[in-house]
C-alpha cells in the first residue's frame, strides 16, 4: 500500500512539474494606462481632505491604476491620527491626458466617532468611483465612496454599529519623482 501510494504522488508532482506555472495562475487584466506611461511621472505628493479627516497623501501611478496612502488627523474631537490605503482601476478615460472614472477600493480610519464622551477611530473598508485630473504635474481627485467601519461600544455600554456610510473625499497631489 505504501509503494503505490508513493507512485501515484511521485506520478502526480511529475504531471504537475511538466505544466506552465503560468497555468495554474489567475491572468491580469491588460493595463490601461501602459501606453500613456510618458506622459505621468510615478510618484505624486499633496494634501486632502477625507470625510473629517485633514491628510497628507502619497500616489503611485502604474500601469494597472493609481495606489494611494493618506495620512492625518481627524478634524474633529481630539484629533487622533488617521490613515487610509487604496486603490483605483481606470474605468473609463476622458479628455487628452489621463482624466477620467476610476473604481477603487480603500482601507483604514473612516471614521472618529464619540461614544460616552471619548472619541474612537473606526477601521473599516469600501469602494468608491473618483473622477480624477491626472497629468504630468498633479493629481487631482474627487471621489464618492461607500463603506463599512467597525463597531465600538463605549465605556458605559453605548454603542455605535457597523451600518453603510458615505465617503466624501478631495485631493490634490503635485509630481515628486
Amino acid at each position: 500500500m505504501k509503494k503505490t501510494g508513493l507512485l501515484l504522488l511521485g506520478l502526480m508532482v511529475a504531471g504537475v512539474t511538466q505544466a506552465k506555472l503560468s497555468d495554474f495562475l489567475p491572468t491580469l487584466p491588460e493595463p490601461k494606462l501602459k501606453e500613456h506611461s510618458v506622459k505621468t511621472k510615478q510618484g505624486y505628493v499633496g494634501l486632502g481632505l477625507t470625510q473629517k479627516l485633514l491628510h497628507v497623501n502619497a500616489e503611485w501611478v502604474n500601469p494597472y491604476g493609481i495606489a494611494y496612502a493618506k495620512v492625518g488627523a481627524f478634524v474633529n474631537g481630539d484629533n487622533e491620527v488617521g490613515a487610509q490605503l487604496g486603490f483605483r482601476y481606470p474605468y473609463f478615460l476622458t479628455g487628452t491626458d489621463l482624466n477620467g472614472y476610476y473604481f477603487g477600493v480603500y482601507a483604514g480610519h473612516l471614521d472618529n466617532v464619540s461614544v460616552d464622551g471619548k472619541y474612537y477611530q473606526r477601521l473599516g473598508g469600501g469602494v468608491d468611483l473618483a473622477y480624477v485630473l491626472l497629468d504630468r504635474e498633479r493629481i487631482s481627485s474627487f471621489s464618492v465612496g461607500v463603506g463599512a467601519a467597525e463597531k465600538v461600544v463605549g465605556k458605559n455600554g453605548s454603542k455605535k454599529s457597523t451600518e453603510p456610510q458615505l465617503q466624501f473625499a478631495y485631493s490634490l497631489s503635485f509630481d515628486v519623482f
